[in-house]
């Protein structure tokens, strides 16, 4: 079988207190947390079982959208910009390492493509 490449990825106006909660009220197990230079949640991940949750702090604001691991995160950036996607987040390199970028479905909800893996 196959590794997940589809992740829930989540905002949250105090990601901290979401980590609490997660871990106290849910059992998730804190995966990994990466903190920017004030000490804010940048990128935390939370595992329950096989299933994983990436989330962050959303700058006053909380919601959701989708991170999906591809391959080749250029040519899939180039068949959504082609077919006329609303591009919300241009194709970057990453400090982490990554590739990736996001685009906004019909609905609003953001999408977000690139060759992060949370399990490797």
């Amino acid at each position: 079988m196959a590794q997940p490449n589809i992740f829930p990825a989540l905002r949250y106006a105090d990601a901290d207190a979401a980590l609490d909660w997660l871990t106290r009220v849910f059992g998730f197990t804190e995966k990994s947390v990466y903190r920017d230079d004030r000490g804010t949640i940048a990128h935390a991940e939370v595992q329950l079982g096989a299933g994983l949750v990436m989330f962050g702090q959303g700058t006053g604001r909380s919601g959701g959208g989708i991170y999906v691991r591809v391959d080749d995160p250029d040519a899939h950036y180039r068949r959504a910009k082609d077919a006329g996607a609303e591009i919300v987040y241009e194709l970057t390199d990453m400090d982490y390492g990554s590739r990736e970028y996001s685009a906004r479905d019909p609905e609003g909800n953001v999408w977000s493509f690139g060759t992060y893996d949370p399990y490797a």
